[in-house]
């Protein structure tokens, strides 16, 4: 397993504050305040800091705003010292960044997903690859194979099914074994309503049996 921040990180399986992480990204996306607070409390004591404030400023693209800024409320009693602020990186920085992140995750699948998104209407691909994989996705303090991850836990737990499906495939193209996926969905299990948890295991086994 490398550093966060490095470009070719992998992981293998669940470490402790990786498996509190992706617990934190469920309850931030669909649980109660209880449960939120709960599960910081529990990431605030194992996991680097700066990869909470990470997780909690992607939660927005997920989860939306209330819920984002409801959980940074709750992580600022934990944490009030703020992570180290990325020095601010140009338009044209975004754009590229945004593009070669988004092309990770997607893969082989990256060119027709820009096709589709598009289709949908220019601006929703011109937000998606500037506003969720160049301003935030493609930030360096947590590395992609982890933020994939947290959406795969958000996902799941919100019950945005084709949203996961992308997601278990992103997780896999950026490097996560298998395994790792496996137990991100065992680490949340308690944390989603039990239809959703069927489904997004029903999605995970369509793709693990086909991953080598």
């Amino acid at each position: 397993m490398t550093p966060s921040g490095t470009s070719g990180a992998t992981l293998t399986r669940l470490d402790p504050a990786t498996r509190a992480l992706v617990r934190a990204a469920a309850a931030v996306s669909a649980a109660g305040e209880e449960h939120v607070r709960t599960e910081l409390q529990s990431a605030a004591s194992v996991t680097p800091h700066d990869w909470v404030e990470e997780l909690l400023l992607q939660t927005y693209l997920f989860a939306g705003f209330p819920r984002a800024l409801n959980a940074m409320r709750e992580w600022r009693r934990l944490a009030p010292r703020r992570a180290l602020v990325e020095a601010a990186p140009t338009q044209a920085e975004i754009r590229a960044r945004g593009e070669a992140t988004c092309a990770r995750v997607y893969g082989g699948m990256y060119e027709r997903l820009r096709v589709n998104v598009r289709d949908l209407h220019p601006l929703l691909d011109d937000w998606m690859v500037e506003e969720g994989y160049g301003k935030v996705l493609g930030r360096p303090a947590l590395d992609l194979p982890r933020r994939e991850l947290c959406i795969v836990a958000a996902c799941a737990a919100s019950a945005q099914d084709r949203q996961l499906l992308s997601h278990l495939h992103g997780a896999v193209n950026v490097g996560v074994e298998p395994r790792a996926v496996t137990e991100t969905l065992d680490a949340i299990a308690d944390l989603v309503a039990a239809p959703a948890m069927t489904r997004a295991r029903g999605l995970w086994d369509r793709i693990r049996h086909d991953v080598h």
